[in-house]
């Protein structure tokens, strides 16, 4: 049996869910309401402010989406608690970063500026602090969506090896290369 799917969800404190008969599991917390279909054959119950997912078979379709709507759920669970927050980095002369509203403006050293629209779900809050590098902070409750976004925000300016320049995560390390060597002998 999945390890993941087996374990049980707990319920924290101002949590409520709902699970229809049709298969739409409902989570409504303090910061806001998600909402996900599961599969038809993966069966969702609510049993002592606990969350069991269970499956018909041990056919390796249903071994694999086991485990995988018992994870969206607690994602749910988690994101309308406590909610999820990602931070990413600029490093590079002249990196800008930017917000009115949900429009984020970037400049990655292109010809011209990147205005990016966000989803109303999104917070963004943009920083630069003189002597460091902008930090983009993106805020939400739903985590496939708030990790859809930040790659995209990502994809912009991908982390090059060689003098680590681009948009990366706060703290992530980049495997940096060795450039030319001097001339030779």
């Amino acid at each position: 049996m999945s390890r993941i799917g087996k374990k049980p969800i707990n319920i924290p404190s101002g949590v409520t869910v709902d699970v229809t008969a049709h298969g739409t599991v409902t989570v409504k917390g303090p910061k806001g309401t998600l909402v996900q279909d599961v599969n038809p054959d993966i069966t969702v119950k609510v049993e002592d402010n606990e969350i069991v997912v269970t499956r018909p078979t041990d056919s390796k379709r249903h071994k694999s989406i086991h485990g995988l709507y018992r994870s969206l759920i607690n994602n749910m669970v988690i994101g309308v608690s406590e909610g999820y927050k990602k931070d990413l980095e600029l490093v590079g002369v002249g990196y800008k970063a930017s917000n009115q509203g949900q429009i984020l403006e970037l400049n990655l050293g292109y010809s011209h500026n990147i205005f990016m629209m966000l989803p109303e779900e999104v917070a963004i809050k943009a920083e630069t602090a003189k002597g460091k590098n902008p930090i983009i902070t993106l805020e939400s409750i739903d985590k496939e969506l708030i990790g859809q976004v930040a790659a995209k925000i990502r994809s912009l300016r991908k982390v090059e090896p060689y003098k680590g320049k681009g948009v990366r995560f706060v703290g992530e390390q980049v495997r940096r290369k060795a450039g030319k060597t001097a001339a030779k002998k």
